[in-house]
């Protein structure tokens, strides 16, 4: 296969043994970060970031990440691609072991995972052209050069919805959606099978967010894509992901399919952030009664003991406030946290 070969051709998964294959698997993910204090700079805590998350995500599907701010969800996605080392647990990636891979052996799995950030306008280099932003990643893995390179950049301008003739402009002379495109085609250029969408709509205006959800669709449709989407924003990931894990202060509390879970949540925390999204008939949202959870979220670096929840859980009993709840299956492949889930 010819070096400038077309984003279809290049891009194309090879066949699948099953629909039902595990791209990647995470066991009992852990990520803390030290607290230091003093002049000598003494650790005197961590903070529990991520405490023991476990999920798994098919080839071709979306699986959507959802939580508070400071959940710990980012940091479960940067723990997936190895720009953090896990403090413990394992991640596997198309079978193979990489929570503790480095070197050049770490470096020939990068291509295959990339990532989509949450701001466009912090994440492109301002002194570089839209051409060298998106041919960085083949100047680093060597993947192309000279006119092949050119012209896998022009592809990916147009798989992306933007005119290639943009190539040798800078971020600065486009809006914000514009930039979260060229994002995208920065995160296609090595051909990725697993993509970590890191709140990829956060940072952008209402009108622009189903546009780059669209085309985050229509590349999986046609590149076979596998995605992560980390979102506060339920009613995208509604519209986006296959499943739905809910994350609370570092841990999940439910799994579940994303109508089962929309329609039915379990956990007292997935039922109260849903009961928070608007719903866009007047009249049924006038009279719909809200789970207003009372008290602050509790501090990461001393969590309660117990459910993480029990602080602020509207049925919380005695049991919750000193015995932590297994994460286990129910009916219908769902996973909840919860002792008074059924």
């Amino acid at each position: 296969m010819s070096q400038g070969a077309t984003i279809a051709e290049t891009a194309a998964p090879e066949p699948l043994a099953s629909d039902d294959e595990v791209l990647l698997s995470v066991e009992n993910l852990s990520m803390h970060f030290p607290v230091y204090k003093g002049v000598i700079r003494r650790q005197v805590g961590v903070i529990k970031a991520v405490d023991g998350i476990s999920f798994d995500i098919r080839r071709g599907e979306t699986l959507g990440l959802v939580g508070e701010s400071g959940c710990g969800k980012s940091t479960v996605g940067r723990c997936i691609l190895r720009l953090y080392n896990a403090t413990g647990g394992r991640i596997l990636f198309g079978g193979q072991d990489i929570t503790a891979l480095s070197g050049e052996t770490l470096r020939r799995i990068r291509p295959r995972m990339q990532m989509v950030f949450q701001d466009p306008q912090a994440c492109l280099n301002p002194r570089m052209t839209v051409s060298s932003i998106i041919s960085e990643p083949l100047d680093e893995h060597r993947a192309a050069s000279g006119a092949a390179k050119q012209e896998r950049v022009r592809e990916l301008l147009d798989a992306v919805g933007m005119n290639p003739r943009f190539a040798n402009r800078y971020p600065h002379e486009f809006s914000g959606g514009q930039r979260q495109r060229i994002g995208i085609a920065r995160a296609l250029a090595l051909n990725p099978e697993f993509i970590v969408c890191d709140e990829p709509i956060a940072a952008l205006d209402v009108s622009i967010q189903a546009q780059v959800v669209n085309l985050l669709e229509d590349l999986q449709a046609k590149l076979g894509l596998t995605y992560l989407f980390i979102s506060h924003d339920l009613s995208m990931v509604r519209h986006i992901a296959d499943r739905v894990v809910v994350m609370y202060l570092g841990k999940a509390v439910e799994l579940a399919p994303r109508d089962e879970l929309y329609s039915d949540p379990k956990h007292p925390y997935t039922r109260a952030l849903l009961s928070a999204v608007p719903i866009p008939n007047p009249q049924v949202e006038a009279h719909r009664s809200r789970i207003i959870l009372t008290g602050d979220v509790p501090n990461p670096a001393n969590p309660p003991s117990g459910c993480r929840f029990c602080t602020r859980c509207p049925v919380a009993e005695e049991k919750c406030h000193s015995v932590e709840p297994e994460w286990r299956e129910l009916e219908g492949g769902r996973q909840v946290a919860c002792h008074l889930a059924e």
